[in-house]
């Protein structure tokens, strides 16, 4: 257990399964999370142990969550169905998803007419050589791979068979372009007002998540919360938000998008405004705390689409995937999560002052997001390995003030 930014942080080792029985009923205002996506990855264990689709650990988390209280929980495109229905069948309420998009996945796609060649024992004749399609695959770019198709995946390669010619130019996958987030909800007692009042959960934080229009400040304004971390939501403990609330910001919606050029070019293209169209400054889009929450700033430095006279994606969150400002020094957890991102989800479902489980915790990304937003946090990791990662990159957020 320990104090950061006058957040507490319990952080607990062990199966959460194990953890979450033992943790008293209605005690956490919200639970954000990104659970194994039950598809192996790079071959990891926990990756494909099912208990993301397990309906009985998620009745424990609802469980320990307050009437009202909403879930977070990311998938992927492939297994989220699975995840969902487990979530309903453990009695929340599914009452959304929100859609995060991005342009930076690579297709793991099967070259049907190279499988076609190989089984034939046909030789194929390399052609040329694609050097950042073998830099996206990390392997090592040498023309001196020419030779060796199969070794190098950028080396180009021409069909040997006939059959290979006939199957050329198809695969067996697509792109990966967005990770589905699953917004569910613990059923109500009473009415949503009546809920609200009693347990003070049950409503999203619309104002706190708004989108700032083009040529404003955000919809936090530029205050700066105790501790340095700009545009982070109210500060803890404080009566006022941090900056000038400006009611006027874009409804959140359930898209967030990673600013990417072939992410802004697939959303339509809006009729310049009155105030024409002025480019926006995302001076947090690097990993670091500023601007967290859709809080943009008018400069030199603009993102096409970002602003919302001259397209439609201004109305939508912006959050690049996991920098290396966010991962950290020696955090090799391969499935980090961006700082802004995690803290717009923790503003929109946690009320100020509340309690957020993750009971995936792994690095450690949620609590950073709940520290620098002033909610308290409960992590729960069964790998020593990513336990003590996920302590240090949140002690490393503020100063450790006790230890127990």
């Amino acid at each position: 257990m320990m104090i950061v930014r006058d957040t507490f942080v319990d952080l607990r080792l062990g199966d959460c399964r194990d953890v979450l029985a033992a943790m008293p009923a209605a005690s956490v205002d919200s639970i954000v999370c990104d659970p194994p996506y039950e598809l192996g990855f790079m071959g990891k264990s926990w990756d494909a142990s099912g208990i993301a689709n397990d309906a009985a650990m998620w009745a424990e988390c609802l469980r320990v969550l307050k009437p009202g209280a909403h879930l977070l929980a990311f998938s992927g495109s492939r297994t989220y169905h699975r995840m969902t229905c487990a979530i309903e069948d453990a009695g929340f309420e599914v009452r959304d998803q929100i859609m995060w998009i991005y342009g930076s996945g690579f297709p793991k796609s099967l070259d049907v007419s190279k499988a076609i060649d190989k089984a034939a024992g046909a030789e194929r004749e390399v052609v040329g050589f694609d050097a950042a399609k073998a830099a996206q695959q990390t392997r090592a770019v040498s023309t001196a791979a020419y030779g060796d198709y199969a070794g190098n995946p950028g080396a180009i390669t021409e069909p040997a068979t006939d059959a290979a010619k006939q199957w050329a130019g198809y695969g067996t996958a697509l792109k990966p372009a967005h990770e589905p987030i699953c917004v569910a909800r613990k059923p109500l007692a009473g009415t949503v007002a009546a809920n609200v009042l009693a347990h003070g959960t049950g409503a999203l934080n619309i104002d706190g998540c708004r989108v700032a229009h083009s040529g404003e400040s955000g919809a936090w304004g530029t205050g700066k919360r105790p501790g340095g971390f700009a545009d982070v939501g109210a500060a803890k403990g404080g009566s006022e938000p941090c900056g000038a609330f400006n009611a006027s910001g874009r409804w959140p919606a359930n898209v967030i998008h990673d600013g990417s050029p072939e992410v802004l070019a697939g959303f339509p293209q809006t009729a310049p405004s009155k105030a024409g169209a002025r480019g926006i400054q995302h001076s947090g889009r690097h990993g670091g705390l500023a601007d967290i929450g859709g809080n943009p700033k008018e400069g030199t430095n603009t993102l096409r689409g970002h602003d919302d006279d001259g397209g439609s994606a201004a109305r939508f969150f912006y959050c690049p995937k996991a920098s290396k400002a966010d991962r950290g020094a020696g955090n090799d957890h391969p499935t980090v999560k961006p700082l802004a991102l995690m803290a717009y989800l923790v503003r929109l479902v946690t009320p100020p002052g509340g309690v957020v489980l993750d009971p995936f915790m792994g690095s450690g990304s949620t609590g950073r997001a709940a520290c620098a937003e002033g909610r308290d946090f409960i992590g729960i990791e069964r790998d020593a390995k990513y336990f003590e990662t996920a302590r240090d990159r949140i002690a490393a957020l503020g100063q450790l003030d006790t230890a127990a």
